[in-house]
């Protein structure tokens, strides 16, 4: 008799991927419709663009302390306390009597996501073998982008019947809940002897930072795929928060459309996720990176000669495809090319770093719009993805894995059970 096989996600997975699901229905809700809501509040584009451009400034530090800090005391804890801060940025934003105010609960919220993202990846790279990795990546980003289907369809109705602030309040419950999950989890998780929290200390930071430049800059894999995420991230901040509004002023459409193509998008994005982190395992990281970014490419092409809501339609499907294809990639790249104790400060690390490239591209595409016209910043983000696409290919060879650098996890972890 054969032994049962193992399943793809284990018990941990399942009830993080549930407490991720109400969280993200919360954060797609909310940010789908904050430019809106800025706008609604009395700010210009270009306010709009000042705004996400100092949120952006609270977490540059933060990212890699975040990172280390889960390294150090433990994914959970880490989420645990980055959700506890979110909480306090959505009340903020259904509370606030200006844009200004928004613009607080957006630090807030960044602030959070300086835990919580770092620790996120990472958590999934320990709860996974490699040679199932892409795979497991593929369907916790696949349920991931199924919260982009639902979040913003109830938001555009909520908005569109009622108003902005009803439907933040509603986000805010959402993450409460998920809020609760996380800190459930904290609490009861248990460690393993090589893993028992540690007190933080400067000195380790100072060590596993070097450990991390040393990585970083020796111009290797890790060196790559940090050359291309920057290339990407920085152009796609640079129209990230003009999508609704182009598709309002541009496109014609209304606050209820513009919800329904974030779920058309979210759609496409679940497709790609799991074909991605499937393909991904079968054939190589690198070939569904390169694919990934050719197909967000042409959907931004598509964008900005779209003239029907069909059109922008079609736009939307290709760049929800091409992101679900080419995150789980990602993800599961950078966790093979990092050591496992270094993982949470690696993710930190492309956060801050990427951060500090990305902080005054919301404002420079506000500018570019207001300057030159509402396309120039998208055929810009269009033409910086083209341009990972050789780089990707030539530079994302991964090598034969070395022990203790991203392999499987020894037998009889209980984090694997």
């Amino acid at each position: 008799m054969q032994p049962k096989k193992a399943p793809l996600l284990n018990l941990n997975l399942r009830w993080f991927l549930f407490a991720m699901i109400l969280a993200n229905i919360a954060g797609q809700m909310a940010y789908s419709m904050l430019s809106l809501y800025l706008i609604e509040l009395g700010a210009s584009v270009g306010q709009v663009g000042l705004v996400f451009t100092v949120a952006s400034l609270v977490p540059m530090a933060l990212q890699i302390f975040g990172g280390w800090f889960s390294d150090t005391v433990g994914r959970l804890r880490a989420i645990a306390l980055g959700s506890a801060i979110s909480v306090i940025g959505y009340v903020f934003f259904f509370a606030s009597p200006s844009w200004e105010w928004v613009m607080l609960g957006l630090c807030v919220e960044y602030i959070s996501n300086s835990f919580v993202g770092p620790s996120f990846s990472a958590y999934i790279a320990e709860q996974s073998a490699e040679s199932v990795r892409g795979r497991v990546y593929g369907v916790t980003r696949g349920i991931y982008m199924v919260v982009t289907v639902i979040g913003p369809t109830l938001a555009g109705l909520l908005a569109y019947r009622y108003n902005f602030r009803l439907m933040l309040v509603v986000a805010f419950v959402f993450y409460a809940l998920a809020t609760v999950v996380r800190v459930w989890m904290a609490l009861s998780e248990r460690f393993t002897p090589a893993r028992n929290p540690e007190k933080p200390t400067w000195g380790g930071l100072s060590t596993q930072l070097k450990a991390m430049f040393s990585l970083l800059f020796a111009g290797g894999l890790l060196t790559w795929i940090w050359v291309t995420d920057a290339i990407g991230d920085t152009s796609y901040t640079l129209t990230g928060e003009l999508f609704p509004i182009y598709l309002s002023d541009i496109g014609k459409l209304t606050v209820e459309q513009i919800g329904l193509l974030g779920s058309a998008w979210g759609v496409a994005s679940i497709a790609g996720s799991f074909l991605g982190g499937w393909l991904s395992d079968k054939r190589s990281e690198r070939t569904m990176i390169t694919g990934g970014f050719l197909i967000i490419t042409l959907g931004l092409v598509m964008m900005v000669l779209a003239r029907t809501p069909l059109a922008f339609l079609g736009s939307r499907l290709l760049n929800g495809l091409g992101v679900g294809v080419l995150l789980p990639s990602y993800d599961s790249l950078v966790s093979k090319a990092v050591p496992e104790d270094q993982r949470g400060l690696a993710f930190g690390f492309f956060g801050t770093s990427l951060g500090i490239l990305s902080l005054p591209m919301p404002w420079l595409g506000a500018q570019l719009w207001e300057r030159i016209a509402p396309q120039a910043p998208f055929w810009i983000t269009a033409a910086a993805c083209a341009l990972t696409i050789p780089i990707a290919w030539a530079k994302f060879k991964l090598p034969k894995p070395q022990a203790g650098l991203g392999g499987d996890a020894p037998p009889g972890n209980p984090h694997l059970t």
